[in-house]
């Protein structure tokens, strides 16, 4: 039986959400290994929801450290549907404003250290990502920070690097040339394994600062950017409970049957180790189901 329907990862600055009850906690095992933390399950605006410090309570996890097939297999495991993405980000345009939020609807990738799949061992997939987020799940989003005063842009690229560190000035102009909008480290891989898993995914870009790129970037403080951090916190919580409360009960978009078409490998060919692996994932495609 489900524990949850919605699940809920959390950035730097977020790692807890106010206002749930009948609260308790899934430390799960996964066949990708440990997620990030226990997941903290509970009740939110009436919906049974799970929450992940994506680099743990404490903030103990570098970007490619984070073991991002456990995360969304540990979703999965229970039972969660959508997904919210929480995440700090630097803007990369004038417009996208510190304490601004971004709801991207397409990612770029320029990591060099991630496994974003679960498949491999014997089977292979090829999911459709032209489009990497959830629309529906992302115009709810949206709609939600209109709703409590945030401004939002629906909209724009999420790029994704593979840190710890920030980008260089050249680095950062070159992305501005792309016509980049915001620049993170972990929302890719949560995207592409979202959509393997069948699960909506949809990302709430919390902008703290401009980058290096701007004019203005030397004569920001430490003490400012970690404020605006706090304030960024606040504003996703409250778009969160927005949105969950919001959330139709039942799926209507194409998230829930991704790998319809995707599996490529005969079904035959498909080693046994490989199918109680991927059983959660793609057990409803398989002609016979998996031998202990």
């Amino acid at each position: 039986m489900s524990q949850a329907e919605i699940g809920i990862i959390g950035g730097s600055g977020l790692y807890s959400i106010p206002g749930l009850t009948d609260v308790h906690e899934e430390k799960l095992e996964t066949p990708f290994g440990s997620p990030s933390d226990a997941y903290v399950l509970g009740t939110l605006e009436g919906r049974r929801v799970a929450f992940l410090a994506r680099h743990a309570r404490g903030h103990r996890l570098l970007p490619s450290e984070l073991n991002f097939r456990a995360n969304i297999h540990g979703f999965k495991q229970l039972g969660v549907e959508r997904v919210l993405s929480i995440s700090a980000v630097g803007s990369l345009k004038e417009e996208h404003r510190p304490l601004d939020f971004v709801i991207p609807d397409q990612f770029f990738d320029r990591t060099t250290k991630r496994i974003s799949t679960f498949f491999g061992d014997g089977i292979v997939a090829h999911v459709a990502l032209a489009d990497p987020v959830c629309h529906g799940t992302a115009k709810l989003l949206g709609e939600a920070c209109r709703s409590v005063g945030v401004n939002v842009k629906v909209g724009g690229t999420y790029i994704c690097i593979e840190g710890p560190q920030f980008s260089t000035k050249a680095e950062s102009n070159v992305y501005r040339s792309w016509g980049m909008d915001v620049i993170g480290m972990t929302n890719l891989q949560e995207a592409k394994l979202a959509r393997e898993a069948e699960l909506c995914y949809a990302t709430i870009a919390m902008v703290t600062d401009y980058d290096c790129w701007h004019p203005g970037h030397d004569s920001v403080t430490v003490d400012q950017i970690v404020a605006c951090l706090l304030k960024n916190a606040e504003n996703a919580c409250k778009v969160v409970r927005e949105a969950v409360r919001s959330m139709p009960k039942s799926r209507s978009c194409a998230c829930g049957s991704a790998l319809a078409s995707a599996i490529l490998t005969e079904r035959d060919k498909i080693p046994s180790a490989t199918r109680k692996k991927l059983q959660l994932i793609i057990g409803k495609y398989l002609d016979e189901k998996v031998k202990d």
